[in-house]
């Protein structure tokens, strides 16, 4: 049994993540239609939260505005300390590119690059020169030191994902942002990219933003969230 508590406001101890009064309306054919609507969070540096909602509540919406890969129509988001929406596009790239590492339902790997090509791309962009010996580390964390020069079509789903968790662990990033990480696999290799997910977040210290239809999973996280009717809503359990 669990209880539902609306307007989460809770401060929590060096915030990675504050969200204030975030709205998201767009146009369509019939007028205004609102996805978001008054989101007010916070999340503390380390921290986990899932958030969960029917297809098409918003969840992938709230997801871009909190890495700024999309606008809000009203509101603001701090992201490792500095307001998002005060930046130009270059600028939150930039922020975005030193703090936020993603994970993709569809991997979203490069499909000429192989696997060590992949998981260095992100640390040349940076100008590290170091990538291929990091790289290749992260790789082998993952359990992948045999396919380094294997590239994504040669790779099974659950390998593909490997990559894409190495590419965004090794910049070492404040908070990863995982949307539906498990959606294109099957039950057995889900399980096992979920367990490696939580795994490297508990070694790195990363804060993490969950998005997911899958209420188990979703318990896994501290906190859990739900979007219904553009508004967020947080799930408590029950005290006995």
């Amino acid at each position: 049994m669990t209880v539902v508590r609306n307007n989460i406001s809770r401060a929590e101890p060096t915030a990675i993540l504050k969200v204030q009064g975030l709205d998201k309306t767009v146009q369509d054919s019939s007028g205004a239609l609102t996805i978001l609507q008054e989101v007010n969070f916070e999340l503390a540096s380390g921290q986990s939260l899932a958030v969960v909602g029917a297809s098409g509540s918003g969840k992938s919406t709230l997801l871009s505005l909190l890495a700024g890969l999309d606008t809000p129509s009203h509101g603001g988001v701090q992201l490792s300390g500095q307001d998002l929406f005060s930046m130009n596009e270059d600028q939150r790239a930039a922020h975005r590119a030193a703090h936020v590492g993603f994970v993709f339902q569809n991997f979203q790997l490069i499909g000429h690059l192989t696997a060590l090509e992949n998981v260095m791309l992100p640390l040349e962009l940076r100008g590290d020169r170091q990538a291929r010996q990091l790289a290749a580390d992260m790789l082998a964390r993952v359990g992948l030191s045999q396919r380094l020069e294997h590239k994504p079509a040669v790779l099974s789903g659950g390998e593909q994902q490997r990559v894409a968790l190495a590419r965004a662990f090794v910049m070492k990033p404040d908070i990863l942002m995982a949307d539906e990480p498990t959606g294109s696999l099957d039950h057995a290799t889900g399980q096992s990219i979920i367990e490696l997910m939580f795994e490297l977040n508990r070694e790195a210290g990363t804060a993490l933003v969950l998005v997911t239809h899958d209420m188990a999973l979703a318990q896994r996280c501290e906190r859990v969230v739900r979007i219904e009717a553009g508004k967020l809503s947080e799930i408590v359990a029950a005290v006995a």
